[in-house]
């Protein structure tokens, strides 16, 4: 499986990098949700909707921008 460099923008993940799936065109998923259920197994998890910009930064890098957060399972 390919996959392709994006960069989050706001949210928890602010200003992280991560490789993520690409489809057949070489562009990431159109959403991402990270979770912290696996960060603390004591507490609630919460889920981190990511979305995707249109464009590419001028160094070929996907950015995926914060949209919100809600409990676990729900963003689905």
């Amino acid at each position: 499986m390919e996959t392709v460099t994006v960069r989050f923008v706001g949210g928890p993940a602010d200003g992280s990098a991560r490789e993520l799936p690409a489809d057949p065109g070489g562009r990431p998923p159109q959403r991402w949700i990270l979770s912290t259920r696996d960060d603390a197994p004591d507490l609630p998890g919460v889920d981190h909707l990511y979305e995707l910009k249109p464009e590419r930064t001028p160094d070929g890098t996907w950015t995926l921008a914060f949209v919100r957060s809600d409990p676990v399972g729900m963003t689905e």
